[in-house]
């Protein structure tokens, strides 16, 4: 393995760390702190009886500065690890599952660390940190002749178009997460509401956000794949399934868009259809490996 790419795996191994401390310590600061009070009553026997009980309460600051400043980490990591097997690749790193993954986690927690400095919510850390570091499980799982520079298969050379379809893909998704990420938290609050989670209200604002944010880079995923695919196959739409999952996933965000604009829909229901479309995205994104297609090469990502 070349320096350089060692390098890039030596950061994004940096990263993968930085990820979990950071999602764990937003978990511990979303969930609050436990208070245990003992209470003692006095029997009209003249016997004594303890009682127990627990209830949550909010978390100390700190503790979501910690997960913060490891997500800030993360995405530094991340994306010098990108930075510096670009430079050893000598073309754009978006060429394999190894490489494409490694950018939807440095997308990813950028989308979050921006959401959390317009929101001022780390709360939602505990979600979208989570996604980010089950994705960083995925990459290490991969195939380790992956982390080497190979040579690009003749399907993906296709120049700029491939470095703006698939990385408007990767922007979609990592948004969009974000949007997965409120959903959760939404569902919690207003079913619940613990004192410790921001308001239902602002999850549904956030959730809306991100999808207004992402869903343009999904339909761009699809107008630029169109394209590619007709100078590549010789057509503009062949029902591939990786095509249509993601026509699918467009369709159900398209219907969150959609009812909640024109028919005023708020809420659980749409926090239904983000997760319901979230669920379409994962489909998406590892669906060539269960049904192949003219997607598939081999664990390459078009």
């Amino acid at each position: 393995m070349d320096g350089l790419v060692r390098f890039s795996f030596y950061l994004f191994a940096a990263s993968s760390m930085a990820i979990w401390v950071s999602a764990i310590a937003y978990i511990a600061y979303a969930v609050g702190r436990v208070r245990v009070q003992r209470q003692t009553m006095v029997t009209s026997a003249g016997s004594t009886v303890t009682s127990m009980s627990a209830e949550f309460g909010p978390s100390v600051q700190g503790v979501g500065r910690i997960g913060t400043m490891m997500a800030v980490f993360g995405a530094l990591f991340a994306g010098f690890a990108i930075l510096t097997r670009a430079i050893a690749a000598e073309h754009i790193v978006l060429s394999n599952m190894y490489e494409y993954s490694l950018v939807f986690i440095f997308f990813t927690t950028s989308a979050y660390l921006v959401f959390e400095r317009i929101y001022g919510v780390r709360q939602l850390g505990a979600i979208v940190m989570t996604v980010a570091g089950l994705m960083t499980l995925y990459v290490w799982s991969l195939p380790s002749d992956m982390r080497e520079i190979n040579p690009v298969v003749p399907a993906l050379q296709a120049g700029p178009i491939m470095a703006f379809h698939v990385g408007s893909a990767n922007l979609a998704y990592s948004v969009l997460s974000v949007s997965f990420g409120a959903a959760v938290l939404f569902l919690i609050a207003d079913r619940w509401a613990p004192r410790w989670l921001p308001s239902a209200e602002m999850l549904d604002d956030i959730a809306f956000r991100a999808v207004t944010v992402g869903f343009p880079f999904l339909s761009l995923m699809l107008i630029l794949g169109s394209v590619w695919a007709h100078d590549a196959w010789g057509t503009y739409w062949s029902w591939d399934p990786k095509e249509t999952a993601a026509l699918f996933a467009w369709l159900v965000y398209a219907v969150y868009l959609h009812t909640r604009t024109l028919r005023g829909w708020r809420g659980r229901r749409s926090a239904y259809i983000l997760l319901f479309g979230f669920a379409s995205l994962i489909f998406t994104y590892y669906g060539n490996y269960f049904f192949g297609g003219l997607h598939a090469y081999g664990g390459v990502k078009m």
